[in-house]
């Protein structure tokens, strides 16, 4: 039985959203969308690029909207799309003030969408462009965790800024990894699904200076609303199952995310 829906809280502290898709969000406006994020604290927005014919559009959001910012990069699931002239634009383009990352980038082997050598070396060339530019990264790994370890064994010591492991579902020892090379782990709605049990012990394991909240909008909506479009509103009620898992206060979740996300990504 679905859980009663509530009100969305506002605790009144500022937030960072540091993983939506503005450009995939279709139920209201963007700037409704952008406006009720705004209302309940959210004082800048990150939209993720993820495959070559969407990094335009990342780029147009961060021009059109003052708190909104932007990373390029392609995900997994198109690194069959990368080219070099792909690698070219995001070199050249994310030396924009308001683009604050490579990403979306990293490794899917659950749905295999692209060939997995192809992952590899599109995922390792998006680490190598992390490296050359100084920015941080936004990683996605699903069912991957051994090549991911890998990876960033190789190239966390060679980059100036680390990043996120965003929408973190992996295992135990890639957290700790992570964590370990100076990422931080990205936590969305996922952290309030009843069935979530083992995303809740890496939150429970892992420092509060590692954790970043995001919604992954449109995607992965959390408890109680589940069901319908995410967005960056509900970034609250992802604030306070963390809050319960690590025995903190909400406010003390907000404002330990707000300083984590301005260091990894705007510091």
């Amino acid at each position: 039985m679905a859980k009663k829906r509530r009100d969305i809280p506002n605790y009144q502290q500022p937030i960072i959203e540091t993983h939506f898709h503005l450009d995939y969000l279709k139920e209201q406006p963007a700037s409704d969308i952008l406006q009720q994020g705004r209302d309940i604290g959210v004082e800048r927005f990150m939209t993720i690029a993820v495959a070559p014919e969407n990094m335009g559009q990342v780029l147009a959001l961060t021009e059109e909207h003052h708190d909104v910012y932007g990373t390029l990069g392609v995900h997994p699931h198109d690194a069959e799309k990368y080219t070099e002239e792909t690698g070219s634009f995001v070199r050249e383009h994310c030396q924009r003030e308001k683009i604050v990352a490579i990403g979306e980038i990293g490794l899917d082997y659950f749905y295999d969408n692209s060939d997995r050598a192809v992952q590899r070396k599109v995922f390792a060339e998006q680490l190598q462009i992390a490296v050359d530019t100084g920015l941080p990264v936004v990683i996605h790994t699903r069912e991957a965790d051994d090549d991911t370890m890998a990876l960033l064994r190789e190239y966390a010591p060679k980059m100036k800024r680390k990043g996120v492991v965003h929408s973190f579902t992996s295992g135990m020892e890639l957290a700790q990894l992570a964590v370990e090379l100076g990422f931080c782990l990205g936590i969305n709605g996922i952290v309030t699904f009843n069935k979530a049990e083992n995303v809740r012990e890496v939150v429970a394991a892992t420092p509060i200076e590692r954790l970043l909240l995001e919604t992954d909008s449109p995607f992965l909506t959390p408890v109680p609303y589940r069901g319908t479009e995410n967005a960056p509103k509900y970034l609250p009620f992802i604030a306070e199952k963390i809050a319960e898992v690590k025995d903190l206060s909400v406010e003390e979740v907000l404002s330990a995310s707000y300083d984590n996300s301005l260091r990894t990504f705007f510091n």
